[in-house]
């Protein structure tokens, strides 16, 4: 199966000129909000462990707040891709509306939580009265971004879907260098600013955010909504779950936490090309599925996944490289955060090729409006089985915290069969729009 389509894709010149034009553009942007996450957590390390902790703690709910929304607008983009791939530009416009109130409210209400219990949302990470001070200072102010955040995944997520990724790539690395600069400024007090430092850090971002709504049809509202409550519901659970396995490796200490946040942002930096194949899922499989051509678009389904796992090389080899980069980045945290978030880079780059794989799938399933599937690979397994794993190894034993991670991460061995199993019933072959 996997030889037939591998040489129809060597042979398919123009589906792979198509997924680059699509994906690179999304990449890109990602790989510069990455760099800038980067550049931004190794100004706070000048801080030291504690307040890397504090911030990477308090960035913990914005990645609820994040992925809730991508779960909703994720919903609204399936839908988006087949009426557009069955030019009905009426139902294309009832979608993005949706889109944009839901998740708007959606992080209204987590804003509102984060503003008045910072000290609730910190404390569940990590029970540590310093870092919670600090975290706490940060999250009261950068969850003022959410809803500007919302606002433009919701538009850029639209836009890219259509087949224009450059404009959304040109507002976020806008809006990126206005958050290097007031980092820079704010963190530190450069520039005739005064020297807020986490607070600065928060303030920064929250400044680089600010830069017919309601009619829409109800059925196509219950349409969107039943197929983003799976989605939301996965990407939720997803997110408490990673949260949930910093808390248990945070056991072992502040130092880990620390070390967990610095192979985190550095990793991020690779796993932009999921990203750009999430993008690249919806463009080439999910507006075949619109106008109709099954064919067309299992075939591009199967191609993409090898064609992602290609690319997963390349991408392994350089996430192992950069681990040897943590020292010289992050001079001032202590040796033992370094040596194990050199361990965690290392342990991710072995694991890659196994991600991109399981996370194509997801993305294909979604596509075509399996998302009860998708969250029963992604989430469900989680919390089924790699959960209580970490939590058990972590709470009940004395094995090393890296060794702990290596298990934590061979899991996805197990979730891959799944995977397959649910890709090869080729239930995401559906049209929506009929």
């Amino acid at each position: 199966m996997f030889s037939k389509y591998f040489k129809a894709l060597l042979n398919d010149k123009e589906l792979i000129k198509r997924c680059i034009s699509v994906s690179v553009p999304l990449m890109l942007q990602a790989l510069v909000v990455s760099s800038v996450t980067l550049v931004d957590n190794i100004m706070i390390g000048e801080l030291g462990d504690l307040c890397i902790s504090g911030v990477a703690s308090a960035n913990r709910f914005y990645l609820v707040v994040y992925f809730a929304v991508v779960g909703m607008v994720s919903s609204g983009v399936i839908f988006l891709a087949q009426y557009y791939g069955a030019n009905d530009q009426n139902n294309m416009q009832q979608t993005f509306r949706i889109s944009i109130v839901t998740s708007v409210f959606l992080a209204f209400v987590l804003s509102i939580f984060a503003y008045f219990k910072p000290e609730t949302i910190i404390r569940f990470i990590i029970n540590d009265e310093e870092v919670i001070g600090i975290g706490s200072r940060y999250l009261r102010i950068c969850c003022l971004s959410y809803v500007p955040m919302v606002i433009s995944n919701c538009i850029g997520s639209c836009i890219r879907t259509l087949g224009n990724p450059k404009l959304p790539m040109y507002i976020s690395i806008g809006s990126i260098l206005l958050n290097i600069f007031f980092d820079y400024a704010l963190i530190f007090g450069n520039f005739g600013f005064p020297r807020m430092e986490v607070e600065g850090a928060a303030l920064a971002t929250l400044i680089a955010s600010i830069f017919k709504l309601f009619e829409f049809k109800g059925i196509l509202l219950r349409s969107i909504i039943i197929m983003a409550i799976p989605l939301i519901l996965n990407e939720v659970l997803f997110t408490f779950g990673q949260t949930s396995l910093l808390k248990f490796y945070s056991y072992r200490g502040v130092v880990v936490n620390t070390a967990h946040t610095i192979a985190g942002v550095i990793s991020d930096l690779f796993f932009v090309l999921f990203s750009g194949m999430s993008t690249a899922a919806n463009v080439l499989i999910g507006i075949p599925l619109g106008a109709g051509e099954m064919k067309k678009a299992k075939d591009n389904g199967y191609k993409l996944l090898i064609f992602s796992c290609l690319l997963a090389v390349v991408f392994a080899l350089m996430m192992f490289a950069s681990s040897f980069l943590v020292p010289i980045l992050y001079r001032n945290a202590s040796s033992e955060a370094l040596s194990i978030a050199k361990a965690f880079l290392r342990t991710m780059s072995f694991f890659f090729m196994i991600y991109t794989f399981n996370c194509q799938i997801f993305f294909t399933l979604r596509t075509g409006g399996e998302t009860k599937a998708a969250l029963i690979m992604d989430s469900m397994f989680m919390w089924c089985f790699v959960i209580p794993l970490v939590y058990i190894l972590s709470y009940f034993t004395s094995i090393n915290v890296i060794l702990v991670y290596i298990i934590a991460q061979s899991t996805d061995f197990i979730k891959m069969f799944l995977a397959y199993h649910l890709f090869r019933k080729e239930r995401w072959l559906k049209n929506l729009t009929i």
